[in-house]
């Protein structure tokens, strides 16, 4: 990864991190996880920011390829991952469960991984 693609993956994160708040700050508390991802996929499109949504991922263990998928809530523009949560605080299952994403990566295909660099 070179030095632009760091700096373009930082002003998306940065773009990404300001329309969450957006949201949060016209709905406020109490909705449920989908509403606020309504919300979040609104705002992404009045800023012209691809996505894809819910998108099943396969899950790879040495050889093998589950059954099993994976199941992102938003992977925008095919680099940054973003898991809502809808809870007044991150249980340790929710944050082990970034924690794995950052130190596995997740998977697109043969020989492509998106490494998740930052927890939000």
């Amino acid at each position: 990864m070179n030095k632009r693609d760091i700096t373009r993956g930082k002003d998306l994160t940065y773009k990404i991190i300001g329309a969450a708040r957006e949201v949060y700050k016209e709905l406020g508390p109490g909705f449920l996880e989908s509403v606020y991802e309504d919300a979040l996929c609104y705002e992404l499109d009045l800023m012209g920011i691809a996505y894809q949504r819910q998108l099943e991922l396969d899950v790879h263990y040495k050889s093998v390829v589950f059954d099993r998928k994976f199941r992102a809530d938003l992977l925008v523009e095919k680099r940054i991952l973003v898991e809502n949560k809808a809870m007044k605080k991150i249980t340790n299952q929710d944050e082990a469960q970034l924690i794995n994403y950052f130190s596995k990566g997740i998977p697109m295909g043969k020989n492509n991984t998106i490494k998740i660099r930052v927890i939000v």
